[in-house]
């Protein structure tokens, strides 16, 4: 484990739409790269819906082991945003209504040519010895509470606020505070993230472990972050920063050309910035993945200066008419397989006139697989020079994960493909 400057920092996430399927909690993400940047490891996240009596009692939980806590959402005019009573509730204190955050609240819907719905005016109210936070850019104001030494601060949910607040009203004072509580600067955590394609994460630790365990003082975590990708993250405190490089270069050396990135990079950044600086093009041709390698490699600004295009040749006819895959192939190797996959790549460089070309075919689910070609079947074709390499794969899991770890693959394929011609 890391040394830390011991201060026990804890997130919570309020809000019932976090816990449903389709919203994450983003905020926690950037809190804990601003307390890593000041030394402070998070311990703890939480997430909460919008009941009072649940967030009260997590947030008296927390506070009873936390130094630092950061609540984050619940402070809007609504009546399901219940932040400052649960708060007030957890520390057994009152709230008190702030008059001049009041007219402000209307001076802001004024500037907007409109009145205040008196809903609002809750938005002013102000835990009992808190400091009340001025938000810029929304109407709910921020809090920060300090008490027995311990800080607690209150946070709007949405990130286009949340962020500049954090920036310019909390962070100068969560400085002051850490230098109060440590007697000293603190020391910032330095972290390094291994970005490992096409190995599995048990494959990975197997030879990392090793390595690792052999570097005390450094934090290690092994996960899976994307299908057919893992990570390695190194923490440790910035006067460990020459021991965190070593142990580095000793995982590059050992799991060599799959550690695609020691800067925290997407896959796809990284084959981007490869072609451009080989001064080359790409095109893609795909089928079962529908687009969504073409996305990735578009995702960044700057892809224009590579990428070329892409078809979407889902049918034999479209794969026949737009890549010119021949109807034999198709006849006696079927649309997934090595064969037309080869022939799709080959066709998709031709057609924009590239130097690289990739293509992918395959069974994504859930229906359509048979006994030779089970779903999660996958063929990746790479065309580049005067050579065509075909990969085939047998991935597992559900039909979005078969497609995404199918582009991933293929990024890697033309990857390695590059730093070999790099090394030639």
């Amino acid at each position: 484990m890391a040394r830390e400057n011991g201060i026990r920092a804890e997130i919570v996430a309020v809000g019932s739409e976090l816990l449903g399927a389709d919203r994450l909690d983003t905020d926690s993400l950037y809190l804990t790269g601003e307390l890593n940047r000041r030394g402070i490891a998070v311990r703890r996240k939480h997430v909460v819906g919008d009941r009072r009596a649940d967030l009260a009692e997590t947030l008296r939980e927390a506070l009873g082991r936390a130094d630092l806590l950061i609540v984050t959402g619940g402070l809007g005019p609504t009546e399901d945003d219940l932040t400052r009573e649960a708060a007030a509730e957890a520390l057994g204190v009152g709230l008190e209504r702030s008059a001049a955050l009041v007219e402000r609240l209307r001076a802001y819907f004024a500037r907007r040519g409109a009145a205040m719905p008196e809903r609002n005016t809750k938005q002013a109210d102000v835990l009992a010895g808190a400091e009340s936070l001025a938000n810029g850019w929304g109407t709910a104001p921020g809090q920060w509470l300090e008490r027995d030494g311990r800080a607690l601060v209150l946070l709007p949910g949405p990130p286009r606020e949340l962020r500049p607040l954090f920036a310019e009203q909390v962070a100068p004072r969560l400085e002051s505070w850490l230098r109060r509580r440590l007697g000293r600067e603190p020391e910032p955590i330095v972290m390094v993230r291994l970005g490992i394609a096409d190995m599995g994460e048990s494959a990975v630790d197997e030879i990392a472990a090793p390595i690792y365990s052999a570097f005390d003082g450094i934090e290690t975590t092994i996960l899976a972050a994307r299908p057919g990708e893992i990570e390695l993250h190194l923490r440790a405190p910035a006067s460990e920063e020459p021991r965190l490089h070593a142990l580095r270069e000793r995982l590059q050396a050992a799991l060599g050309l799959a550690v695609y990135t020691s800067q925290g990079l997407a896959l796809e950044a990284v084959v981007g910035e490869q072609l451009r600086r080989a001064g080359q093009t790409l095109a893609v041709a795909e089928s079962c993945t529908g687009g969504l390698l073409g996305a990735r490699l578009t995702a960044a600004a700057g892809a224009s200066c590579f990428f070329q295009g892409g078809v979407i040749s889902y049918s034999n006819d479209a794969k026949q008419a737009l890549l010119g895959v021949a109807p034999e192939t198709l006849a006696r190797h079927g649309a997934v397989s090595g064969a037309a996959a080869g022939e799709m790549a080959q066709g998709a460089r031709r057609a924009l006139a590239t130097d690289w070309a990739l293509a992918i075919t395959g069974i994504a689910g859930p229906g359509g697989g048979s006994e030779a070609k089970p779903v999660g079947t996958v063929f990746i074709g790479l065309a580049g020079g005067a050579k065509v390499e075909v990969v085939e794969r047998r991935l597992v899991g559900e039909r979005e994960r078969i497609r995404q770890w199918s582009t991933t693959i293929a990024l890697d394929r033309l990857r390695r493909a590059l730093a070999g011609a790099a090394a030639a």
